[in-house]
């Protein structure tokens, strides 16, 4: 991502979508999501705390949805975290950012606008 990160002043997937992965990827089981951020809900699949039930919120995000926010355990955040991206940020629109977005009252993020060249400057 760029500097301009719109994850920075957004949050709203980690206050929409239940964060659920395969317990592999715990501390305890040789990964890196601490073992007291997650909650068991199934033989092999854990949940980040605060989004296995509603109102849906990860224990791990500080600040405000919309304003400013960021994961206190961004480097040991969970794949379905790392594999998240906001619309656009590699050029493909994300429905599900879209949805998160939406359900916190933002608007969708809109693609960039990329500069106009001129014929003269093609030449």
């Amino acid at each position: 991502m760029s500097d301009s990160n719109p994850c920075l002043s957004c949050g709203a997937c980690c206050a929409h979508f239940r964060v659920s992965f395969f317990w592999g990827e715990c501390q305890s089981a040789g990964g890196v999501v601490p073992d007291d951020q997650v909650v068991l809900i199934t033989p092999h699949r854990v949940a980040m705390r605060g989004t296995e039930q509603k109102p849906v919120r990860c224990t791990a995000l500080l600040g405000e949805v919309g304003q400013g926010v960021r994961c206190t355990l961004y480097e040991q955040r969970s794949s379905t975290c790392r594999e998240f991206e906001a619309s656009w940020v590699n050029g493909e629109h994300n429905p599900h950012c879209d949805a998160a977005r939406s359900a916190h009252g933002l608007p969708p993020l809109m693609p960039p606008v990329l500069p106009s060249v001129s014929p003269e400057r093609v030449a």
